[in-house]
């Protein structure tokens, strides 16, 4: 590696930590334009994108936690709960929609807690982004408890229609935004803080 390459991934600066989480915050946002393949995708390779999705944002949100030195174990538990609905997908290959959105609805819900109480123990702008963050998954959840008999009756009768499927998509789009979005503030305050 080189000296500036080594320089840009010091993990022992402030500029260090940013640049690392400043990289994790743009690689969630372009998984999140990756949602985007999901309406021209049969069910099976849908599935199979949606748990590759969520299994590289829940480590890339792990391994951005690492470098946090306040609230590590608690944003490390958002990408192990992102991490772990990445592996219920992918061990379900043949990929049935209803399962994968009570899936999606529960890692929504689940992860909008821990950031919740992340939030809580944060201060600053960080706070305020984790506070949007939680309360981003937390409406997602809910429209999609809510869309759940809906979607339910749509599905029984029609199967899985391009529409309800592009609107999946769009939830891992926003959150997946808002997730990048929290990252890049975090690395805003490493490098304010490193002046």
């Amino acid at each position: 590696m080189s000296r500036m390459s080594a320089s840009f991934f010091d993990q022992s600066s402030g500029n260090g930590r940013a640049n690392v989480l400043t990289i994790a915050g743009i690689a969630i946002m372009l998984l999140g334009a990756g949602a985007a393949a999901l309406p021209f995708l049969d069910r099976q390779e849908g599935n199979q994108l949606v748990g590759w999705l969520l299994l590289s944002a829940g480590l890339i949100e792990i391994g951005a936690a690492t470098q946090r030195f306040e609230n590590r174990i608690l944003a490390m538990l958002a990408g192990v709960v992102t991490t772990a609905a990445g592996v219920l997908f992918l061990a379900n290959p043949m990929g049935h929609f209803l399962p994968a959105v009570t899936i999606i609805t529960a890692w929504l819900l689940v992860r909008s807690l821990v950031l919740a109480l992340t939030s809580s123990r944060a201060a600053g702008s960080v706070r305020v982004w984790l506070g949007i963050s939680a309360a981003t998954d937390f409406a997602l959840g809910m429209l999609m408890l809510g869309g759940l008999s809906i979607a339910t009756f749509i599905v029984m009768l029609f199967g899985p229609t391009p529409q309800l499927v592009a609107s999946f998509a769009w939830v891992f789009a926003i959150s997946f935004l808002v997730t990048g979005g929290l990252l890049l503030e975090i690395a805003s305050c490493f490098r304010d803080n490193e002046d």
